[in-house]
């Protein structure tokens, strides 16, 4: 299994581009920041052709279980991001 870090994926940007590791750097923070915000608005949805789609779900309070209890909890509601890969990624390209 392997594993790419933010560090790593600056210096791979940085390489493939031939830029610097700063300018890399400020890229892919801008790149995040800006992904963060548009999921942020009310229907917030940020889609990468080939690669896939970034979007806001609402989960809805729903009853659980206390797994070393047992006893019933209340789950509050809850907003959380979910990762729908485009077909090339699904294809391994």
């Amino acid at each position: 299994m392997s594993t790419l870090t933010k560090t790593d994926l600056v210096q791979k940007m940085a390489q493939d581009a031939g830029i610097s590791r700063t300018q890399a750097a400020a890229a892919l923070n801008s790149f995040m920041d800006n992904v963060a915000q548009t999921l942020k608005t009310e229907d917030g949805k940020v889609t990468l052709v080939g690669f896939g789609t970034f979007s806001k779900i609402h989960r809805k309070a729903r009853k659980g279980r206390n797994p070393q209890t047992g006893e019933s909890i209340m789950i509050k509601a809850s907003r959380s991001v979910k990762f729908k890969p485009g077909k090339k990624l699904k294809e391994g390209g």
